[in-house]
């Protein structure tokens, strides 16, 4: 591991030490009942500090290695695991889904300017649309298929709708990856009769490189996010999500206990990220002048 890595690891480190500290640092320094605009009723701006609302850090990490529900049931880290790992396969597929789709519309709108000028104001306003009104659309449209012709299990629901919040960063940063190389370069290849087949591959492609990169991260890390909203959403059973809302419900009583889940979904997404880093290994080459995400 070389020594900018080491850095990288310090520093995220450091910077998980630094919300812990300056939440226990606000636990301890904040009001009892948060701070709120406009009397009892009007609009709390600062949450409140006591120990059902806001547990100590050391409260929640002990929380995962005691049983989830009772002595009889897993240590509850082995719990959130196991719905993390049901949820991050989904999320797993839909990246997958999204980046097969999001790398046609950027072809396409990259091949012909017109398909440009219609698509891509679609693609942008397809992410106004909220998840939570989308998912139940999807799930029905996933049932009828499923009693018509074909077997459309609860999870490729998910998968979908995950794939809808991956694909947007793919489409957009393929697209203008697709656009770099500059002139001579494609002048080259027109002087070697090249189509725009070879082109694509030869040139393009490579050239798009630094910029589908930052696009293939955030895309894993919005489709893991659309796969726990999508559970939620319709109420499948078994990953993350649906874990989340169980746990909130019992806050109240057990006030650590829902931040395990939540923990959990911080671990997909950087397990997800990281896997497109690792990716992005075997393209090292191709990574000169890598943009930013």
């Amino acid at each position: 591991m070389t020594r900018r890595s080491w850095s990288a690891w310090l520093w995220g480190a450091l910077g998980v030490l630094a919300v812990a500290v300056v939440w226990e640092l606000y636990k301890f320094l904040g009001p009892a009942d948060g701070v709120v605009i406009g009397g009892e009723d009007g609009l709390r701006i600062l949450p409140r500090t006591h120990d059902r609302a806001m547990p100590h850090v050391w409260d929640m990490i002990t929380r995962l290695f005691e049983p989830t529900s009772g002595a009889a049931t897993p240590p509850l880290w082995q719990t959130v695991v196991s719905g993390a790992l049901v949820t991050l396969g989904i999320a797993a597929v839909g990246w997958i889904i999204g980046v097969v789709v999001g790398m046609l519309f950027a072809i396409l709108m990259q091949r012909w300017r017109l398909a440009e000028w219609g698509l891509l104001p679609w693609i942008i306003v397809s992410q106004t649309v909220p998840l939570i009104a989308f998912a139940p659309i999807v799930s029905r449209f996933g049932n009828q298929i499923d009693r018509a012709w074909f077997p459309w299990p609860e999870w490729l629901s998910v998968a979908v709708i995950a794939s809808y919040l991956a694909f947007f960063p793919v489409a957009v940063g393929a697209l203008r990856g697709l656009n770099a190389p500059e002139a001579i370069h494609r002048d080259l290849m027109k002087s070697y009769a090249a189509g725009y087949g070879q082109t694509l591959l030869r040139l393009r492609l490579p050239a798009a490189v630094p910029y589908l990169l930052p696009a293939l991260r955030l895309a894993a890390a919005n489709a893991v996010v659309g796969a726990v909203v999508a559970e939620v959403s319709i109420g499948m059973r078994g990953g993350l999500g649906r874990m989340l809302l169980q746990m909130a419900q019992s806050a109240s009583a057990d006030p650590a206990l829902p931040w395990a889940p939540i923990f959990g979904a911080i671990a997909m997404g950087l397990i997800a990220a990281g896997s497109v880093a690792l990716l992005g290994l075997t393209l090292r080459r191709y990574r000169r002048g890598e943009a930013l995400a």
